[in-house]
C-alpha cells in the first residue's frame, strides 16, 4: 500500500481519561502522521502486557496525550515497502500505542521481523523476550561470553521461572551460565528445565530455602523475582559477594531490607521497568531477541488470539491475574 491508497481514519483502542479497564473504547481516530524520523507501519497484531494495565490505569505515571492509544508491542508491514517489522516501547512517554490499523514508529525503535518466522508467535515473546534481556545482563550484570561455546561459572537465580517472562529469564540466563537455578510450580518444573535450569524447585516446598541453599552454597551472583513478593530479607540472605538483586514486579509491595548484611556483602539492589528502558538498550534487546529468533532458538509461549474489541476484557483478565503464562495477540 503506498500513501495515495491510505485512509483518512483508522480503528483504534483508545482512553479518553486514565481509569479503569472500562475505559477503553474502540472507535475510529484519524491516521497519524509520520515525522522525519518516523516510519508509517499498518499493524497486523499486538498484544497486552501487565505494563499495558498500569499505564491505561495511571499507576505508572507517564505522558499520555488523549485520546490516548493503548499497548506498545506490534508487528506490521511498512506503508511503502511491504517489509515486515515489529516494535515494543510505544504507548507511553509521549507515544501513542500500538493498539491502532496504523502507528507513526520513531524509527530508532523499529526493528526488521526476522526472515520466516511466524509474526503472531514472535511478537507474543517479544517483551518477555527483552525484559529478560535487559533485566539479566543490562541490570543484573551477567556476562555473556564472546566465544558462543564458553559458559561461564556464574549462579543465577529466577524466582517464579513458569511464567512468561519467567521463561525468558532461565532460557537466555542459561546461554550465559550452566547454574541456573529456577522456582516454580509443580506442574512448570519439566518446562522450566527444558528451558535450560540446572536445577528446578517447586516454590511452594515446605524447605525451598534449605534447597536453595545447598544449590549455591557460596551465594547466588543474580537474582530476578518475577512473583511480585519481593522477599529481600531472603534474598539478601542468598546473595554471593558483590551478588546483584534485580527487582521487577511488586508496584505495592514494602519489603524489609536487611541493609547490613546488603552493603557487607558489596550487594546491590536494582529497579527496573521495561518502559525506561534506553534506546539504545532497546537495541541491543532486539538484537539478541531477532538472533534468537532467526535461529529458531526464541522459546515459545502459550498464546491465545483474539480480536481488538475484546483489549478491555483482556486488560480485565490481566489485572485479575486469570492470564498467568498466557499470552494474548490481539488482532485486527
Amino acid at each position: 500500500m503506498n500513501q495515495n491508497q491510505l485512509p483518512e481514519t483508522m480503528k483504534a483502542a483508545f482512553v479518553r481519561e486514565l481509569g479503569p479497564a472500562s475505559n477503553i473504547e474502540i472507535g475510529d481516530l484519524p491516521l497519524p502522521q509520520p515525522g522525519p524520523d518516523e516510519t508509517l507501519v499498518k499493524v497486523l497484531a499486538t498484544t497486552a502486557n501487565p505494563v499495558d494495565t498500569f499505564v491505561r490505569s495511571g499507576a505508572f505515571e507517564t505522558e499520555t496525550p488523549f485520546p490516548f492509544v493503548i499497548a506498545r508491542d506490534l508487528v506490521g508491514e511498512e506503508v511503502g515497502t511491504g517489509r515486515l517489522v515489529w516494535s515494543n516501547s510505544m504507548g507511553h512517554h509521549g507515544r501513542q500505542g500500538a493498539a491502532s490499523e496504523y502507528v507513526a514508529v520513531p524509527n530508532d525503535r523499529l526493528y526488521p521481523l526476522p526472515e520466516g518466522v511466524d509474526p503472531l508467535r514472535f511478537i507474543a515473546a517479544v517483551h518477555p523476550a527483552a525484559t529478560a534481556y535487559l533485566a539479566l545482563f543490562e541490570h543484573g550484570g551477567l556476562q555473556l561470553h564472546a566465544d558462543g561455546d564458553a559458559r561461564g561459572d556464574q549462579r543465577v537465580l529466577i524466582e517464579g521461572g513458569g511464567g512468561n517472562v519467567g521463561s525468558m529469564l532461565v532460557a537466555l540466563a542459561s546461554m550465559a551460565t550452566p547454574h541456573v537455578v529456577a522456582t516454580a510450580s509443580a506442574q512448570d518444573l519439566d518446562r522450566v528445565r527444558e528451558l535450560g535450569a540446572e536445577t528446578a524447585l517447586d516454590y511452594h516446598s515446605e524447605n525451598l530455602g534449605e534447597e536453595l541453599a545447598r544449590t549455591a552454597p557460596s551465594g547466588f551472583d543474580v537474582q530476578v523475582d518475577t512473583s511480585s513478593r519481593n522477599d529481600l530479607e531472603s534474598a539478601v540472605e542468598r546473595i554471593a559477594l558483590g551478588g546483584r538483586i534485580v527487582v521487577m514486579s511488586g508496584m505495592g509491595a514494602t519489603p524489609v531490607l536487611p541493609v547490613g548484611k546488603l552493603y557487607t556483602r558489596d550487594g546491590s539492589i536494582n529497579g527496573f521497568v521495561i518502559s525506561n528502558a534506553t534506546v539504545d538498550q532497546l537495541a541491543r534487546a532486539a538484537e539478541k531477541v531477532n538472533e534468537l529468533a532467526g535461529r529458531g532458538e526464541l522459546p515459545e509461549l502459550k498464546m491465545t488470539t483474539r480480536p481488538l474489541e475484546q483489549i478491555a476484557d483482556v486488560h480485565q483478565d490481566l489485572e485479575e491475574g486469570a492470564l498467568r503464562g498466557q499470552r494474548v495477540v490481539l488482532t485486527f
